[in-house]
């Protein structure tokens, strides 16, 4: 007697590594295909012409040279922060503090610029700016990875807990040297003198940052594909247990790398502090320490590929911005349609990942 068996409709597998132009085309489409549901939305929605929606965006983000300018300063703050989150992800420490660790450096770098500024020179002062404030990030971030190197402790809530003590602490300060006194704000930070104030390099004020940004991404990708260190990031990512079998030290590891991380968030604070911004606020970080999450998820932990995710989550957050205020939208039609982008994007990574087989006609005999 013989036994008649159907196979599945639809079999999912695994697929081997594909090649990165084909991972970044099937991630070209589905950004196509989000254009389209945006389209269709806004029509529904709004009754505006959706391509004059996304000549806006364009438009918001890239129309001036003023605008492109902003946009790179943007891509370069969310790539840094986003270069910090990655060595730890890469060793599966989900660190989400990056947030607070960016305020702290914030915060040391503020009370440099305050309390010695106009008693150093300029020179010496950004010096000691430097160093402070990438020791603020590297302390905040190295606190959590200390428990957790020595007890396992929670590194996601840890983290996360870490970010709101820092908020408070910069509240705090804010209070403390507020001018004038009673407006809860710090203004300009030593506006007339500029002490601490970063130089500016071809007559634009972003592009230092940019270059530093620029050389971090390349010495960050050496860094994780060619040294020791960075090959023992990846084994104890994989199993902490096969990296203790060949004799590499966990806990130290771990505090190496959380170090590293807590640095470089500590940078940023540096750069939007000392060579932006000159001013300290609860929200200078705007929330790039949970973006650059997304950021450094979906460039697979490559620095370079984080290059081209940064890029998207900027021009879409300015495009989002600048569709508000044209078309008389509140902010929420322009992340709604932001959401839906990312959505697709999102989505895109199953097809990367997976291979759909569908069955064909006719009956399997088993």
């Amino acid at each position: 007697m013989n036994n008649r068996t159907e196979s599945p409709l639809i079999h999912i597998t695994k697929r081997k590594a594909m090649a990165w132009y084909k991972a970044w085309g099937i991630r070209l489409i589905a950004v196509l295909i989000a254009l389209v549901v945006c389209g269709i939305i806004t029509t529904l929605m709004t009754g505006d012409n959706p391509i004059a929606v996304y000549a806006t965006m364009w438009k918001g983000a890239m129309g001036t040279q003023r605008r492109i300018w902003a946009l790179c300063q943007g891509i370069a703050m969310m790539l840094c922060v986003s270069l910090a989150l990655t060595p730890a992800f890469r060793m599966r420490y989900w660190n989400l503090g990056g947030e607070g660790q960016i305020l702290i450096g914030c915060l040391a770098t503020t009370a440099c610029m305050i309390l010695l500024g106009g008693k150093l020179p300029n020179p010496l002062l950004i010096a000691l700016m430097s160093v402070c404030a990438i020791a603020a990030g590297a302390v905040w971030a190295v606190i959590p990875a200390f428990f957790k190197a020595k007890w396992n402790t929670n590194e996601t809530l840890f983290t996360l807990m870490m970010n709101y003590v820092a908020t408070q602490l910069v509240a705090y300060f804010i209070i403390i040297w507020e001018v004038p006194k009673g407006s809860g704000n710090i203004g300009i930070i030593n506006q007339q003198t500029e002490a601490g104030w970063f130089p500016v390099i071809g007559g634009q004020r972003y592009m230092l940052n940019i270059i530093i940004v620029s050389i971090l991404t390349i010495v960050m990708f050496v860094y994780l594909r060619y040294s020791k260190h960075g090959y023992e990031i990846s084994v104890v990512g994989e199993s902490e247990n096969t990296a203790r079998y060949i004799g590499i030290n966990v806990p130290k590891v771990i505090i190496r790398t959380l170090l590293l991380s807590g640095a470089i968030c500590g940078l940023t604070g540096l750069l939007l502090v000392g060579a932006t911004d000159h001013t300290l606020t609860t929200s200078l970080a705007g929330g790039r320490g949970f973006t650059a999450v997304m950021v450094a998820w979906l460039a697979k932990f490559n620095p370079l590929g984080m290059v081209l995710s940064s890029f998207l989550i900027v021009f879409l957050q300015k495009g989002a911005s600048e569709i508000s205020t044209i078309f008389s939208l509140n902010q929420s039609f322009g992340d709604i349609l932001t959401g839906i982008i990312l959505f697709f994007i999102i989505g895109s990574e199953f097809f990367i990942t997976y291979q759909l087989h569908f069955r064909h006609s006719g009956k399997k005999e088993a």
